[in-house]
């Protein structure tokens, strides 16, 4: 059991009692002064950017920020006028302004494919919650449920167990419970799905309204890469330090360790199914769904590489290469000086050849 409780947050090591909106200003000065920068831009959902940190970055000169707004900010922008969904019948992003950000650059955006999810998602959490409130509605009218009061602890408990109370309009009597959908909050919520607004105070020259998307959404390498140091690959914790300098280097060592991971990912790119064609990252549609380029689409249909290899992931390809060992022997005898030598593995065509790709990466 840990002694000393930690969070992680940009690569720095905290007090878990710290939120993100705490820790964010301490890790933007940390930076400036650990590498001499006097021009920063950082990139932070909306939890950590808060309001309230904006505000107090705008005092620092040579600090810039890239964030995303709130679900009920956007509704306010709507509400006002300031964002038209007309805008987006021609096109998935839209560069706007609102007197609620002075200074600051928004850039809507509207991706069709995740409306449709966030659709689905919300109608099978409806569904979900009428299956659960049916057995309640059935003890009722059966009259094994009776009084106002009961029926409403038994309704309490369920009804926003899938986060959708809101949507529902109840009716309980001293022996009837009813429901029904409340359509115009949902019509409401739907008119907004798949929509999201980039804010951001960089102005257009230094960066244009897709490259500031596409740096939001390189947020995603960053939490793919924490959830791969804590729970995938490295499993930072259970951390069995008491004193605080152990914790801290304890961490410094996952971290370097996930930097080599990461320069080992990039240099076994062709033996994955990751994509090889990473210049089409810098001009695709921001906003669009990723595709996979051809040669990808290939190697994760038929599962094998050009050269007749299996395709693998991280994880199957170190399981491959950790079979590549160096045995020390020993000839049989009593005697505890016996001479001893030393056997390689001999590395198959395709362990040499992901060899060669991390020998290849060297300075």
């Amino acid at each position: 059991m840990s002694c000393l409780g930690t969070r992680i947050a940009r690569g720095i090591v905290f007090v878990y009692t710290l939120s993100d909106s705490l820790t964010f200003l301490p890790a933007v000065q940390r930076v400036r002064e650990r590498f001499g920068l006097a021009q920063v831009v950082m990139v932070g959902d909306r939890g950590m950017v808060s309001q309230k940190a904006i505000d107090e970055l705008r005092g620092q000169g040579g600090v810039d920020w890239i964030t995303a707004l709130k679900s009920v900010s956007i509704r306010g922008l709507v509400e006002q006028g300031h964002l038209q969904l007309g805008l987006f019948d021609q096109r998935n992003l839209a560069e706007i302004a609102s007197p609620d950000y002075p200074g600051e650059r928004l850039v809507a955006c509207r991706n069709d494919a995740l409306a449709k999810l966030r659709a689905h998602k919300r109608d099978s959490l409806l569904q979900a919650t009428e299956a659960l409130l049916a057995p309640i509605k059935a003890s009722v009218d059966a009259g094994r449920l009776i009084g106002q009061d009961k029926i409403g602890v038994q309704v309490g408990k369920i009804i926003n167990r899938h986060k959708v109370a809101k949507h529902f309009e109840l009716s309980i009597g001293e022996a009837a419970l009813g429901w029904a959908r409340r359509q115009d909050l949902i019509d409401a919520e739907a008119a907004l799905d798949g929509l999201y607004v980039i804010r951001t105070s960089l102005e257009a020259e230094r960066m244009d309204a897709p490259t500031c998307v596409r740096s939001y959404k390189a947020l995603s390498n960053v939490e793919r890469a924490f959830r791969s140091l804590k729970t995938v690959d490295l499993k930072v914790r259970p951390i069995h330090h008491r004193l605080a300098d152990r914790v801290r280097a304890h961490i410094l060592l996952c971290m370097l360790a996930f930097y080599v991971e990461w320069h080992m990912r990039e240099a076994w790119r062709e033996l994955m199914f990751a994509d090889t064609d990473q210049a089409a990252k810098a001009t695709r549609d921001p906003v669009a769904p990723a595709n996979r380029s051809p040669s990808a689409q290939r190697k994760a249909a038929s599962k094998w590489l050009d050269d007749e290899q299996p395709v693998h992931s991280f994880a199957t390809l170190m399981a491959q290469m950790a079979t590549v060992v160096r045995n020390t022997c020993r000839t049989p005898s009593a005697d505890a000086n016996a001479p001893t030598f030393e056997v390689l593995t001999t590395a198959t065509a395709h362990q040499q050849r992901a060899l060669a790709l991390i020998h290849a990466i060297r300075p």
